[in-house]
């Protein structure tokens, strides 16, 4: 009979990497090539990662694709032992899976997003559902709420948007996003960008830059965004625009918000967010 992990299932190892089984059955691709195909994945949280990686079984994972790195990336992944390239048709994609030095891991895989770090498999999926960037955490919740609470955002002193009908995502470790229907934006103020996010939780997120009043020199690039086509379980916010909390003035039932200090903080402030 399988049996399924719950919350006491965390484990710690002595290089302080936190691990625990996942009931998910896990695939990760490169173009059409499936390199990994696992029922029994592990899920990994390395010390001062907020986000976990799966490790695999070995026999869950086509060895024939790995050969042994030829410029390994020594001091990253917890002191990670061997390093390997994923040779696919000649398609050399390098330092894209490696092993960890734990005792408890000894026998997993560990492979590289391409989407979270530039190199590593392009596509994953938990289920029949695509994910993106990194795996979905079973201890972290998002939640799409719909609400009538009455929201202001200002921009510079400029005022950008006023609805009483935002919908409030909720994500743990993670301020309040105010989402907002775009007839109550002032999308005149607003200008796209081509950049994007994806998201494991929310889907791919498109991104508008400030071009309004006021010193733009002083607002970070790609301050607003949206999710199109959002994954089902936050459906609620699909077209809504959000604002970064961390970045403009934000009032909600008359209380001016305070502006959060989070991990988007520095690169906000290196205005480059990600």
């Amino acid at each position: 009979m399988t049996t399924f992990p719950t919350a006491p299932d965390v484990r710690a190892t002595p290089e302080g990497i936190l691990w625990e089984p996942s009931g998910r059955w896990v695939r990760g691709r490169t173009g059409e090539v499936t390199v990994v195909d696992s029922r029994h994945p592990l899920l990994v949280w390395e010390p001062g990662v907020p986000v976990p990686l799966y490790a695999f079984p070995r026999e869950d994972v086509r060895e024939d694709l790995l050969r042994p790195a030829k410029n390994p990336r020594t001091g990253t992944h917890t002191g990670s032992r061997i390093f390997y390239d994923l040779d696919v048709d000649g398609d050399v994609l390098e330092n894209a899976a490696w092993t960890f030095p734990a005792d408890d891991l000894a026998g997993h895989v560990a492979f590289e997003w391409f989407r979270r770090v530039g190199r590593g498999l392009d596509h994953w999926y938990e289920e029949a559902e695509e994910i993106f960037v990194h795996p979905r955490d079973p201890h972290k919740r998002v939640d799409a709420i719909p609400s009538g609470r009455h929201v202001r955002v200002e921009i510079d002193g400029v005022l950008v948007a006023d609805t009483h009908r935002p919908v409030l995502l909720f994500e743990t470790g993670l301020p309040t996003r105010y989402y907002i229907p775009r007839e109550d934006v002032r999308l005149d103020l607003l200008e796209a960008t081509d950049h994007s996010t994806g998201c494991p939780y929310k889907g791919t997120a498109a991104y508008w830059s400030w071009r309004g009043e006021g010193d733009a020199t002083d607002v970070p690039p790609n301050v607003v965004w949206s999710y199109p086509e959002p994954l089902p379980a936050v459906g609620a916010v699909k077209d809504l625009l959000a604002f970064y909390n961390e970045a403009v003035d934000i009032t909600v039932d008359g209380t001016r918000i305070e502006r959060p200090v989070t991990p988007f903080t520095r690169t906000l402030s290196d205005k480059s967010p990600t």
